[in-house]
């Protein structure tokens, strides 16, 4: 089987959850090309994309097209599979192939449980959700390829970007995220979680309360309605571990989780759990990791 895996890049450069798309494709032993699309000025990413590689994968006999499941891949992964009249599945978290057909396993109901489908479309386009793959040690080889005529005349067109403060995130990418929750308290107490992520060479995230509270931007959001992230350390601070928070990073490697409740979610998934006052825990973590730093 031929697979066509579209490699999304930020800032020039390939993002980590679409190199473990070759991975993915490389265990069903399929034979991939992996290629990113150009930008093209005054026209939304996701009409670019969809445009190229629904072109790239008709032309081509592609059985596969696989595709991370970003923001940015969940919206053309639907949008490819209509235009070359394949099966689409989006947040995947393992696929195999048998007889030519594609089976795709991923979570529902908010991570609490898992379903089987097989995509029995000529194509399948499957959206993989970041972490479920490593990445390949060796650099892949990428073709670049131009945004489709007549992308330019789509209805959506791009007049203005406006940079919101804090949008150059990169949380899906990430080896080390501390995130804080509602029990931090505080925009003050919340600031603990910004400089132990500092001192661990990490970024910070944040659940759906702390955003709403107006503790940090948006853009820091894990969870099922935010960014699904599999760092290898992911610091829960406060947060108690609803459905919607954990599905977005029960895939990291190894997890520690704070918080005085005992009876808290997090701690389901967490392989160290301190049942402790974050606001004390924190400060305690900070000042141990400057020391050894030093």
């Amino acid at each position: 089987m031929k697979a066509l895996v579209y490699i999304e890049t930020k800032d020039g450069s390939p993002i980590g959850a679409s190199l473990e798309l070759l991975s993915a494709a490389k265990e069903i032993g399929a034979e991939a090309d992996a290629v990113c699309v150009a930008s093209k000025e005054g026209v939304p990413d996701e009409d670019v994309v969809c445009e190229a590689i629904a072109k790239k994968a008709a032309e081509g006999g592609y059985g596969l097209v696989l595709v991370s499941a970003t923001t940015l891949g969940k919206i053309v992964a639907p949008r490819i599979a209509t235009r070359i009249g394949g099966g689409s599945v989006n947040d995947a978290i393992s696929i195999a192939e048998d007889g030519g057909k594609i089976t795709v396993v991923r979570p529902v109901y908010g991570g609490t449980a898992q379903e089987k489908m097989e995509v029995t479309a000529p194509v399948a386009v499957i959206s993989i959700r970041g972490g479920s793959y490593p990445a390949p040690e060796a650099a892949p080889e990428i073709t670049e390829i131009a945004a489709a005529d007549g992308a330019e005349s789509l209805m959506a067109k791009i007049v203005e970007v406006i940079a919101e403060a804090g949008e150059a995130v990169n949380l899906e990418d990430a080896k080390v995220i501390v995130s804080g929750g509602r029990g931090m308290g505080s925009e003050e107490d919340f600031q603990l979680c910004a400089q132990l992520a500092e001192v661990l060479g990490g970024v910070v995230g944040a659940t759906r309360p702390a955003i709403e509270s107006g503790w940090i931007n948006r853009t820091h959001q894990v969870g099922q309605s935010g960014k699904i992230v599999a760092p290898d350390l992911y610091i829960a601070c406060g947060i108690s571990g609803a459905t919607q928070h954990i599905s977005g990073m029960s895939a990291s490697k190894y997890i520690i989780a704070i918080n005085k409740d005992e009876d808290a979610p997090i701690f389901s998934v967490a392989d160290i759990g301190i049942v402790a006052d974050v606001k004390q825990v924190l400060p305690l973590m900070i000042d141990e990791f400057k020391k050894r730093k030093d």
